[in-house]
């Protein structure tokens, strides 16, 4: 079992799409209770008043950690179609990385990883609401950008490299192909050419399933492009820019260069030049079978047939 995560808008949705183009691996979409119950599990494990009382009633940490596997495994199995990997997106979920480690022994991580900057523009220009996040303010977002994406990188070293892999999403967007060999050898799973092609997956059988909730929904039904690598630059406050260092402390841990505005994130793939001219010429359309998804349509695409 795969659980992919990171702080909304790094790329996740992308990552699980390209995953679910693989014939071996089904991610599916968020199911949004796997990190409820991460959350509920964790309150519980605290000293506190309630966890003695649940022990004087007889009921065992180990008797919580068994029924929360017993839990995620039934949601993540019944998720989709039957797969010889299963595999979890739920962005939040990296948070508890190092208890997930611990109830699932064979599980593996991918933790996204995005200049923050990119991440909370996007937050904040789509109007994607996450708790705790003040969506009016570049220098709130990017603060709990940086102690979010701090848990979750943390986490992922406790870890292990073994078991926990960072892709940056700079790097899925400019190399494909290079950064989904790396991915793919990392999951023990075989190279598959449509990992590079997911928008063609999406809707058929055996392929991609998108819902209409998940808001990145309008940008992965496009090939892998550079429309959003870039697009934060010159939108950020001046006095949040110049104060970014404070700010955001996980941009040069992560390697992020806060003062270069726009950064260098490294060439593109030819074929990602290729993609990103089609997109912007307007040459790419949206599949017939997918325009009730975008435009607002409350059914989903489905995924089927699947073995």
């Amino acid at each position: 079992m795969v659980f992919v995560g990171g702080v909304p808008r790094s790329g996740t949705t992308l990552m699980r799409a390209m995953l679910d183009a693989h014939p071996d691996i089904r991610c599916g979409e968020e199911t949004r209770v796997i990190p409820r119950m991460l959350s509920l599990r964790q309150g519980w494990g605290r000293q506190t008043g309630e966890r003695w009382a649940l022990e004087e009633e007889g009921v065992s940490q180990e008797m919580l950690d068994a029924a929360t596997r017993a839990f995620l495994l039934e949601i993540i199995a019944r998720h989709g179609d039957p797969a010889p990997l299963l595999c979890n997106k739920d962005p939040f979920t990296l948070k508890s990385a190092l208890y997930l480690s611990y109830i699932f022994p064979n599980s593996k991580f991918l933790l996204m990883l995005r200049d923050g900057r990119a991440s909370v523009h996007s937050m904040i220009s789509r109007r994607v609401t996450i708790g705790g996040f003040n969506l009016s303010s570049y220098r709130d977002c990017l603060t709990k950008w940086s102690n979010a994406v701090e848990v979750m990188f943390s986490q992922c070293m406790a870890v292990g490299r073994s078991r926990c892999m960072t892709v940056r999403y700079e790097d899925l967007v400019l190399q494909p192909r290079a950064t989904m060999q790396r991915v793919l050898n990392f999951l023990k799973s075989p190279w598959h050419e449509g990992v590079l092609h997911h928008e063609e997956a999406i809707g058929q059988p055996g392929g991609v399933s998108l819902s209409r909730s998940e808001r990145s929904t309008d940008q992965v039904i496009k090939p892998v492009n550079l429309e959003a690598l870039t697009r934060w630059v010159g939108h950020i406050p001046a006095d949040v820019q110049q104060d970014m260092e404070n700010i955001a402390p996980m941009l040069s841990r992560l390697g992020y260069n806060p003062k270069a505005n726009p950064p260098d994130y490294g060439p593109p793939d030819p074929e990602v030049i290729n993609n990103t001219e089609r997109v912007l010429r307007g040459d790419f359309k949206t599949p017939t079978r997918l325009k009730r998804l975008v435009q607002g349509s409350p059914k989903m695409v489905s995924k089927e047939g699947r073995n």
